[in-house]
């Protein structure tokens, strides 16, 4: 460790950068590559320890969704911290878990009814896996214990959850630590030729998927699939028919569905649960990211009644035996209560259509560069590609965007060559628009 003899006179990120190990980097690169110290943010602007003002496209890694220090939310947390800040699930209970489950079940119209709770996507990713296991060793089935994952999907860094991601540059290192699964066929509309729809695609991908349920079916415990978008798979989308042919052969075939909707959920694909665009629910559902408004660390797994009813009996081994330290915070629990209050009260969900309009219309520019390809939309998430022949160096342009975006005022975080955004729930039609202006220049700066 790099210590630092006069704190007084070493910057934010000085003492970050001799302290502090950041996720999702190489830290050399900060050698060149600027760190920013961030001292405050209001509604969708992020504001450095210069006072300079950054417009939060990405929404803080996808979780903030009604803007930094909403008031709303701000008191939601300062009155429960005047009640209890804490106190362990195991053996007690307290209003704000019991209030969001029961909200999140009614969500559901009560086909998910019972709610586990962790911190982290990760962990509720490990929680569905590991509940889909052991229900299968309950029911008398103990060789249903492997997984099925999409090509190019990703489900968190924990080693449950990194054996059904398929995203190379986060497995390479722990592929020895990794359970093996049955990684199929992506669903993503980009793979269309010939004139295909994306329902087409869909169809060629579940058989695909029909092959290997029909050969493999006993040995298989579920799939997990995340809703719609791939997002960090570079924001692949794909059709709900896909989402409906799935639920289908899961039926046939006595499979659980696990909908990863970490990224997707809460308002994101445009209805607050992605599966609610096919239609369907599946055997258990996971949520992180946004559902506390990107102020706490909460997560959730929900599940059917049936898998619950599993685990219910006299002996203790047969219980769901998982635990963690914060399950079902009270702060967080009510940082996400107040989420809910803003969508029932605000009609978040149908303002948003409008500002998905406005998302279009500010990246009108980029559906008509001859320089980008595979433009697509789901809800308040937009994405395009920059075609290869047009990148100086693939490895760093994201980095190089990156930058630029600084300079015109934008946080945004490229995944290879897409550029994406998803940006909090509250930008202005002139904060919408002056997005895609800003996105605009620093790709111009950025391709030269």
């Amino acid at each position: 460790m790099k210590v630092i003899s006069d704190l007084n006179q070493a910057t934010l990120v000085d003492r970050s950068l001799a302290a502090v190990w950041h996720p999702c980097t190489q830290m050399k690169h900060h050698e060149s590559f600027p760190l920013i110290a961030i001292t405050k943010g209001k509604g969708p602007w992020l504001y450095d320890e210069k006072g300079n003002a950054l417009l939060d496209c990405i929404s803080s890694w996808w979780t903030n969704l009604f803007g930094h220090s909403n008031p709303q939310i701000n008191q939601a947390i300062t009155n429960q911290l005047e009640k209890i800040e804490h106190v362990m699930l195991a053996g007690f209970t307290h209003p704000p878990v019991v209030e969001l489950s029961e909200k999140l079940s009614a969500l559901t119209n009560g086909k998910l009814g019972h709610v586990f709770y962790a911190s982290d996507g990760a962990s509720a990713v490990e929680i569905a896996l590991k509940m889909s296991h052991h229900f299968w060793q309950l029911n008398d089935k103990p060789k249903k214990k492997k997984f099925v994952c999409l090509e190019n999907g990703y489900h968190g860094e924990t080693l449950g959850a990194l054996a059904v991601t398929d995203v190379a540059i986060f497995r390479e290192a722990y592929g020895a630590l990794l359970q093996d699964v049955y990684t199929v066929t992506s669903p993503d509309t980009r793979k269309a030729k010939n004139g295909e729809s994306a329902e087409d695609v869909a169809r060629h991908a579940a058989s695909e998927l029909e092959i290997l349920f029909k050969a493999e079916h006993q040995y298989i415990a579920a799939i997990i699939i995340e809703p719609l978008v791939q997002c960090a798979g570079q924001m692949a989308m794909h059709s709900p028919e896909y989402l409906r042919l799935v639920r289908d052969l899961c039926n046939r075939y006595e499979i659980h569905l696990i909908a990863d909707e970490i990224a997707v959920g809460c308002g994101r694909s445009g209805k607050f649960f992605a599966c609610e665009h096919a239609e369907i629910w599946p055997d258990f559902l996971t949520l992180s990211k946004g559902i506390s408004g990107g102020y706490l660390p909460l997560s959730l797994c929900m599940t059917t009644d049936t898998i619950y009813r599993a685990f219910y009996g006299d002996k203790t081994q047969q219980g769901f035996l998982h635990s963690h330290s914060y399950t079902g915070n009270p702060l967080a629990c009510a940082a996400a209560l107040a989420c809910l209050n803003i969508f029932e009260t605000e009609q978040v969900l149908e303002k948003n259509k409008a500002r998905s309009q406005d998302l279009a219309n500010a990246f009108a520019w980029a559906e008509a560069d001859s320089r980008i390809e595979h433009w697509r939309q789901q809800g308040m998430i937009l994405a395009f590609d920059v075609k290869n022949e047009y990148l100086k160096n693939a490895s760093t342009f994201p980095r190089e965007l990156f930058a630029k975006g600084l300079e015109d005022g934008v946080l945004i975080r490229p995944i290879g060559n897409t550029i994406y955004v998803m940006p909090p729930y509250i930008l202005s039609t002139e904060e919408t628009m002056q997005m895609g202006q800003a996105i605009e220049r620093a790709l111009a700066k950025a391709l030269g």
